[in-house]
């Protein structure tokens, strides 16, 4: 097996146990309220992140010429 292949059969197994790690504390640990919390606050934050990085690229990037019209 090469290198590329067991990196994704490692990446395939640590996300199916991270999910039920994150369904056992979501539903059956007392951890529940922080677990949903924090969940909604980091998807938030991803969406509001990448929002505010479109903005960010849009302020810095120069026009092309093709871009540049002339009001008539």
């Amino acid at each position: 097996m090469d290198k590329r292949k067991g990196m994704g059969i490692t990446i395939f197994a640590l996300c199916i146990g991270g999910f039920f790690v994150y369904a056992y504390l979501l539903m059956l640990s007392e951890w529940s309220p922080i677990v949903l919390q924090l969940s909604v606050l980091m998807i938030a934050g991803g969406i509001l992140g990448v929002i505010a990085w479109i903005g960010y690229v849009m302020a810095t990037t120069k026009p092309s010429p093709a871009s540049i019209t002339s009001d008539d």
